[in-house]
């Protein structure tokens, strides 16, 4: 049996995170701690540890994979760990949280009210009317029905892969997992090019 370590809790966070955003949407904001720290761990030590051991989604898909046994531990397909799957999903994805931007811009420069809605896979509106309690700027208040409807979308596609395939096969197209990647690779690059001291 493998030994368990503090981070293999880290699943705990996912839960209590989407739990938040259940009762009150505000609560999504702090999804962007899992946004940030990916990309600040890249730069910051050129590896991709963040992902590997610290990524809570990773750890509950993990947890309900391996531990659980809902994964059938299948390889995935060659076309999810294709280059050209992984960089369009980036790019899809990134489109999606322009669009998301966009749409808290215009809430913010009062071209558009507030839509309390979580949409699920950009094109399912699921209205949780319960989940925003009000006191927020509504600009604030669209940003984080935007932000979970995004968190809550790529966290279903990760139970699905995980469900068809090998338990953390969402990580091989993770948006998050592709751009730390490409910072890895750079970040490589230009300690290679640095002239020895």
């Amino acid at each position: 049996m493998k030994k368990s370590h503090w981070y293999h809790y880290l699943w705990i966070w996912a839960v209590v995170y989407f739990a938040m955003g259940f009762f009150n949407i505000l609560f999504a904001w702090l999804g962007l701690i899992d946004f940030f720290l990916p990309l600040i761990f890249a730069a910051g030590f050129g590896n991709k540890g963040f992902c590997n051991r610290y990524c809570d989604r990773g750890q509950l898909l993990r947890a309900l994979g391996s531990q659980k046994g809902f994964s059938r531990r299948k390889d995935a397909p060659d076309w999810m760990k294709s280059k050209a799957f992984r960089y369009g999903f980036l790019v899809f994805f990134l489109a999606m949280f322009m669009n998301m931007l966009y749409a808290t811009y215009q809430v913010f420069a009062g071209a558009s009210n507030l839509r309390e809605v979580v949409t699920l896979f950009w094109t399912i509106q699921v209205p949780w009317k319960w989940a925003y309690t009000g006191g927020a700027e509504p600009w604030a208040a669209q940003f984080a029905f935007g932000f979970y409807s995004m968190m809550l979308t790529s966290a279903i596609l990760g139970i699905l892969t995980m469900l068809a395939y090998k338990p953390r096969s969402w990580c091989v197209y993770c948006p998050m997992g592709t751009m730390t990647q490409m910072i890895c690779k750079m970040k490589a690059g230009s300690d290679a090019t640095r002239p020895s001291k």
